[in-house]
């Protein structure tokens, strides 16, 4: 995104709010907002990313507030909006949705799955209900949710992931309806496969013959681009992925996209979906 934007951006400021902002897609979101002057809080789990990126947003001149806490609790919720209590924020980027356990789910632990759960759910729904009605009484801000193909069709070891990935969107697309006409933009940013330090990690096959792979500043510069054209963006190099367009015949797209995943997590027993 190029400085041209950053009148556009400043809009949602002068704070924003990234929730999964250490490494990967948080990271170019932030980079991108500390270009255009956007004070950042940034939050994630692990201390030691978080505070490599918060280096280097420091040096763009912007201000940043560092939150190590886990998403996964109340707790960790109540650290935030305490922590932020003092801010004017515009902006609100969750961006913390990752699969925490890839199981089937007979097979699964209950307990484990009742994390993704409120990972992908109860968390972002109470920072959403605190930052959006800020937002909604100042009549400006942003709210930026980031989806998941795996949220338009069901996938082995994936289905308590895919099921609350299929909220998300739903969930924006009313709240897109309910802010709108308060000023305050909704978008739910909807990724494939993306090549992040998390999806490296889990040693996931990325190069899948026609499976396309997009680039984390790619994906964060098409967002923020699109933050006021919501509810639901699919990011360019997946808006054609048939599992979009799953109407008719959905057994046989269901077989060829479990086909095609398998393929991705060759080598990855665990590894989450894009």
């Amino acid at each position: 995104m190029s400085s041209e934007n950053a009148p556009q951006l400043q809009q949602y400021g002068p704070w924003a709010v990234i929730a999964g902002g250490s490494e990967g897609v948080g990271a170019e979101f932030a980079a991108l907002l500390a270009r255009a002057g956007i004070n950042l809080v940034l939050i994630a789990r692990k201390a030691e990313p978080l505070q490599a990126t918060a280096t280097r947003c420091r040096e763009l001149s912007v201000e940043v507030r560092e939150l190590a806490v886990d998403l996964t609790t109340d707790e960790g919720v109540d650290q935030i909006i305490s922590a932020t209590a003092d801010l004017e924020v515009g902006l609100l980027i969750y961006n913390a949705g990752a699969n925490t356990h890839s199981a089937e789910f007979l097979d699964g632990d209950l307990a484990a799955f009742q994390r993704v759960i409120d990972l992908n759910v109860t968390t972002p729904l109470r920072l959403v209900h605190h930052f959006g009605a800020l937002m909604r009484e100042r009549r400006r801000g942003g709210v930026m949710l980031v989806g998941s193909l795996t949220g338009y069709l069901g996938s082995a070891r994936h289905t308590v992931y895919g099921g609350v990935k299929a909220f998300t969107r739903i969930f924006a697309e009313g709240l897109w309806l309910e802010l709108r006409e308060h000023n305050v933009h909704v978008l739910e940013l909807v990724l494939g496969l993306t090549r992040t330090p998390a999806m490296e990690r889990v040693g996931l096959n990325f190069d899948v013959p026609g499976m396309p792979v997009s680039d984390p500043a790619d994906v964060a510069r098409e967002g923020l681009a699109n933050l006021a054209n919501g509810p639901v963006h699919i990011v360019s190099a997946h808006a054609e992925n048939p599992t979009v367009h799953a109407t008719r015949d959905l057994d046989k797209v269901l077989l060829a996209s479990h086909e095609m995943i398998q393929k991705l997590l060759q080598g990855s027993p665990s590894g989450p979906a894009a």
